[in-house]
């Protein structure tokens, strides 16, 4: 057995097992294909080639695909709110560029990867009939968490007096993830970064806000 398919060892009582590299790599990869062509399209053999690890590794981990699947989902929340919190957090940029900073990075990232990879929620949430149904609730559970990081930010905007007061910002920050799905599924369509161009300005003069240019789109920034 190599180093990167070495086993998780527990750290001792009541302490949490240090997970294996083979874990961690299967999740990645995970979550790459599933950016990329969602759950129906995404077989274990697949995920199996692209970590190069065997089958018996996976299921020394995994159950089944749909425990596997579930634990991308974890991670690829996880890594999402650290997105979200690096940008909407910033105390450096006012409220609202903190949100055109967050789509300005996400705009790279799918340029970095030319269209290819949307978003691993928006996907799954294409495929519902073919989910578990415990998916659909733990879907929502992970939108609602991203939800919650834009009102709060869109509260800050409305203490700044960068938008009216009488926003229902709950209501805005919930209309903002169905606009931003909808915008991701059509720039990978077009291959383009316009529809998230489109969907910044849009939102931000829906706030009552004066739309700003999205920071750091630029090819050579």
């Amino acid at each position: 057995m190599t180093n990167k398919q070495k086993v998780a060892v527990p750290r001792g009582r009541g302490t949490t097992p240090a997970y294996s590299a083979t874990r961690d790599v299967l999740i990645r990869c995970g979550m790459e294909l599933l950016t990329e062509q969602g759950f129906s399209a995404t077989g274990l053999d697949a995920v199996l080639r692209r970590a190069t690890v065997p089958k018996g590794s996976f299921y020394h981990y995994f159950e089944s695909k749909d425990a596997f699947v579930a634990a991308v989902m974890d991670a690829y929340d996880d890594y999402f709110k650290r997105k979200l919190d690096k940008w909407l957090l910033d105390e450096t940029r006012g409220p609202l560029e903190r949100l055109s900073d967050f789509i300005a990075d996400a705009t790279r990232g799918m340029r970095k990867h030319r269209f290819t990879r949307g978003c691993l929620v928006g996907n799954l949430g294409q495929e519902l009939a073919a989910l578990p149904p415990e998916f659909r609730e733990r879907l929502d559970a992970i939108l609602q968490g991203w939800q919650a990081r834009v009102a709060q930010c869109l509260k800050a905007a409305q203490a700044q007096g960068s938008i009216p007061a009488a926003l229902d910002a709950e209501q805005a920050a919930e209309f903002f993830w169905i606009a931003w799905e909808g915008a991701v599924l059509r720039a990978r369509l077009v291959q383009s970064e316009r529809p998230l161009e489109t969907f910044i300005s849009a939102f931000l003069s829906g706030l009552g806000a004066q739309p700003k240019a999205l920071p750091s789109l630029g090819p050579d920034r």
